[in-house]
């Protein structure tokens, strides 16, 4: 089955969908890029398989240089011949895909792959990103999501089947550091969408009541001046620590001693950094969206006193009028009393439960598999 993806090939996100398809016998994996390639991708997909359209998108949209590249991308494929087209994006990638298929009269069905804010956002920008979303949902044959929120979202604007299964992990980390009862750890993107003023409040609130409490900021992004500036101003430059962008080894050094993880966006699917913190043994704080309270399992904030060991999931929803002052006390019922040595025994529990839960419900490699099988019985 011979299969091309269509999407950033200089995105972690994509080239981890190349990893999971390249280990797959049943497929001839290619790909197109609107940017270049990572050079991962050297290794997992041949040169003559690939197509660099070189164009430099831009986060926000309107990204007429990428659609210049529409003709040079339709022939590419009217040559390959694939199976399938597996657009990524589907208000850049998926437009990418459906108008060359129709240009080209290409035999290729599409399968398109949500990221979450090409159907939370986008669609809500215009009746022009509506109605672009809107056809190419309906011209794929499949989509994926990884929430029930979001495939909700989908169906709603003319999705016709949509496999939902969380952007998992491809293994599990090691763990076998201790954690520091009040470290916290967040590393979304330093722009607007993510609220990293925010993070930054939530943080102010407990640091004022727990004089060990330190966060770590690790990514980098347009707010990096201004969130400096926040944290001197609330006197706070001694106790958070910004490390920039880090790889995937130094986040897992970073991911390994927090006992919390803060991840407060305005926009959100189930995200990958959220799940590599279970992982991890983080109890996550996050924002009042849907996908995060699927994620945790909740109709609400956890109830604190009577913790679902057996599922994991365990952590907290803030809201945004939440009394932040009233945090640290909730911190500490979750995490429970500190034995003589300092130690939250609770906190490790519900921690192992978070990473129980994700080898069990939230690994890619089986959620790839499906995805394959499906694809192979349309």
């Amino acid at each position: 089955m011979r299969l091309v993806l269509i999407g950033d090939g200089e995105s972690p996100h994509l080239l981890k969908w190349a990893r999971a398809l390249s280990q797959r016998r049943e497929i001839e994996l290619w790909a197109a890029s609107t940017r270049g390639f990572a050079p991962e991708f050297h290794f997992l997909i041949p040169e003559d398989r690939r197509l660099a359209l070189n164009t430099d998108p831009a986060h926000g949209g309107g990204n007429i240089a990428v659609l210049k590249q529409l003709p040079a991308l339709g022939a590419w494929l009217k040559k390959v011949d694939a199976d399938w087209l597996h657009a990524h994006y589907l208000t850049s990638h998926g437009t990418l895909a459906w108008a060359a298929r129709r240009g080209w009269k290409l035999r290729a069905r599409i399968a398109g792959s949500a990221w979450g804010s090409d159907i939370l956002v986008a669609p809500g920008q215009g009746w022009a990103y509506r109605w672009l979303t809107t056809q190419v949902l309906k011209a794929c044959a499949v989509t994926t999501s990884d929430s029930e929120f979001m495939s909700a979202r989908m169906r709603e604007l003319g999705a016709a089947e949509v496999m939902t299964f969380p952007f998992g992990l491809e293994q599990l980390p090691k763990q076998n550091v201790r954690k520091q009862p009040w470290l916290f750890y967040a590393n979304r993107g330093l722009e607007p969408i993510y609220r990293p003023h925010r993070v930054i409040e939530v943080f102010a609130a407990i640091a004022a009541k727990q004089p060990e409490a330190r966060l770590v900021v690790a990514n980098d992004g347009s707010l990096r001046g201004a969130l400096e500036e926040q944290v001197r101003a609330l006197g706070l430059a001694e106790r958070v620590e910004f490390t920039g962008r880090l790889d995937a080894t130094s986040q897992g050094r970073r991911y390994a001693p927090a006992r919390w993880f803060l991840s407060l966006p305005e926009s959100d699917s189930v995200s990958v950094s959220v799940l590599e913190a279970m992982a991890h043994e983080c109890l996550p704080l996050l924002s009042d969206l849907p996908a995060n309270h699927e994620l945790l399992g909740t109709a609400g904030s956890l109830a604190l006193g009577q913790p679902d060991t057996l599922l994991g999931r365990h952590g907290l929803i803030l809201k945004d009028d939440e009394d932040l002052g009233a945090l640290p006390d909730r911190l500490r019922m979750l995490v429970g009393e500190a034995d003589v040595a300092g130690q939250a025994v609770d906190a490790d529990r519900l921690g192992a439960a978070n990473r129980a839960w994700v080898a069990a419900h939230a690994m890619f490699g089986p959620a790839v598999a499906r995805f394959v099988d499906r694809l192979q019985r349309a």
